[in-house]
């Protein structure tokens, strides 16, 4: 299954729940009075809305080169999962921090909780089910870069897949919050603990928006390929027979699956121009069949009979 396949799916089951548990939220925020379920309700439309936007970006990033940008649309996917890294600082922790500080100064008298936790518990087994479904997406389409799962998804280079799995899983964090606001609403009768959850959701939101801006940003500016694909290529070139020195390979991330590589391999020096050129043919093919997400392969002759 490709890549871009497994972040579709991710992307179409986490909207389908943001979409339908968000209107749960808003109707149970207008019923109850609730801060934090309004809150919750702003949360999951900032993120229905990001993965539209990740859906737009996946497909153009799959648009082929032309003459105005003959190394492709990789990149799309990048810019908009920026944007979307911003829209959940700006809408999602923005919104819910001031709607928790504009309830805190006008406080209003606590309502019946009962429908807040039914649609909290609803939302809580929707939003599992799509976190479910966007870690066993990603572990299918994505080589392991460490025997921490946490850290295979840090090294990740396809935004559209991480993103969804911080977004589940700080809505699952921000519903376990918006419980307690409510539960001490209820407990304490006063709706300044409804409030605080709001902000507490509002500064989770910006917390996880500042470390997708920061990962997003590191590939949108260009990162090289893992340390095992470098090692790898290494490997592959120097066991051909007709090198005898190599520089470290440059590769560059234009989309998940879509590499550059660029490297100076000095050859023997008894080779005629024919074996060097027959040779780097030979090193590209062991490259591309080894590590097909290789698209461009730029081999330099370092020394030339």
């Amino acid at each position: 299954m490709s890549n871009a396949h497994s972040s579709k799916v991710s992307i179409y089951a986490a909207m389908a729940a943001n979409i339908a548990i968000g209107i749960a939220k808003f109707i149970g925020a207008g019923i109850s009075g609730s801060s934090a379920m309004l809150s919750e309700g702003i949360h999951s439309v900032v993120d229905s809305t990001n993965e539209v936007l990740l859906l737009y970006g996946l497909h153009k990033s799959e648009t082929g080169p032309d003459e105005q940008h003959p190394l492709g649309y990789g990149q799309e996917l990048y810019f908009w999962s920026l944007i979307v890294a911003v829209l959940i600082f700006a809408l999602g922790g923005g919104l819910s921090i001031f709607e928790g500080i504009t309830s805190m100064q006008v406080q209003a008298p606590a309502h019946d909780p009962r429908l807040s936790y039914i649609v909290l518990a609803a939302s809580a087994v929707f939003e599992g089910i799509a976190l479910f479904v966007s870690i066993r997406e990603f572990n299918k389409s994505t080589p392991k870069t460490s025997n921490s799962f946490w850290k295979t998804l840090s090294n990740s280079k396809d935004p559209s897949s991480f993103i969804v799995i911080f977004e589940d899983c700080a809505a699952l964090i921000g519903l376990g919050v918006a419980f307690i606001g409510v539960f001490m609403t209820e407990l304490k009768g006063n709706s300044i603990y409804d409030s605080i959850a709001s902000i507490i959701i509002g500064l989770l939101l910006t917390v996880v928006a500042v470390v997708l801006v920061i990962e997003t940003k590191g590939l949108l500016i260009g990162e090289s390929a893992s340390p095992e694909t470098r090692e790898s290529i290494k490997q592959i070139v120097k066991s051909d027979d007709a090198v005898t020195r190599m520089e470290s390979p440059i590769t560059l991330h234009f989309g998940p699956q879509d590499i550059m590589l660029a490297m100076n391999i000095e050859f023997r020096d008894d080779l005629s121009s024919d074996e060097i050129e027959a040779a780097t043919r030979r090193i590209e093919r062991k490259i591309r069949e080894s590590h097909t997400e290789v698209k461009r392969i730029f081999l330099e002759a370092a020394s030339v009979v």
